[in-house]
């Protein structure tokens, strides 16, 4: 799919609503969940390169993490405000939006889904802010955020096992970086400091409750 076609897709089978955690923000999300799903997996194909094929539909739910993180910019914006600040994994984009209603200087969005691209692009459109998204696999590279914020991205041994030693190693050079997690598998077990809790009401669809206890914490090696 084109970047237009994408955009339709989003718009069709998406509806502008407010996460329940974040009201300030609305974004471009699915009221049905599985409908979207197989609707995404039918439009599976090789994309305009032929060599990789559609993920999933991440970019279409506010998953508990990136909820928690948004909520707690919002609420705590002089970490970011200012700064350089990178969204891993942005899916909707929503803690990239939230870091640029926070008076964040530049902020970027990065996902491998080129539909997450579009829809950052069409939620940061919808909020009044620009988020710019970038395609590509950062794991490994430096370009000097000041700023990483990485929700409900250990879900996943592989992900994991590349995502934190790179985001430890960023801490190192200085940065500084935020999680936003439910209790996911992978999550590291220590070198972090909880920073807030939050109960971020879910869907059962993806979840296994009505409602997650969530918390944002800080890396801290």
């Amino acid at each position: 799919m084109q970047a237009d076609d994408r955009a339709r897709f989003i718009r069709a089978h998406a509806k502008l609503v407010r996460p329940p955690l974040v009201p300030e923000v609305q974004l471009f999300l699915a009221d049905r969940v599985m409908s979207l799903w197989g609707e995404t997996e039918m439009r599976a194909a090789a994309d305009e390169a032929g060599s990789r094929v559609q993920p999933p539909p991440y970019w279409a739910f506010a998953w508990p993490g990136g909820q928690a993180l948004a909520r707690y910019v919002l609420d705590n914006p002089e970490p970011v405000r200012e700064r350089t600040v990178l969204d891993f994994g942005a899916g909707s984009g929503l803690a990239a939006i939230a870091a640029a209603k926070a008076g964040a200087g530049c902020v970027v969005a990065v996902d491998i889904d080129p539909l997450a691209l579009v829809a950052i692009d069409l939620n940061s459109e919808a909020n009044g802010v620009f988020v710019e998204p970038i395609g590509v696999d950062l794991i490994g590279t430096n370009r000097r955020w000041d700023i990483i914020l990485a929700g409900d991205m250990c879900y996943e041994r592989p992900v994991s096992e590349r995502l934190v030693p790179w985001l430890r190693e960023l801490a190192r050079q200085g940065a500084r970086v935020f999680l936003g997690d439910p209790g996911r598998t992978y999550f590291p077990p220590s070198g972090i400091r909880k920073l807030a809790t939050y109960t971020v009401p879910t869907a059962l669809d993806l979840e296994d409750r009505e409602a997650k206890e969530t918390s944002v914490y800080q890396l801290t090696e």
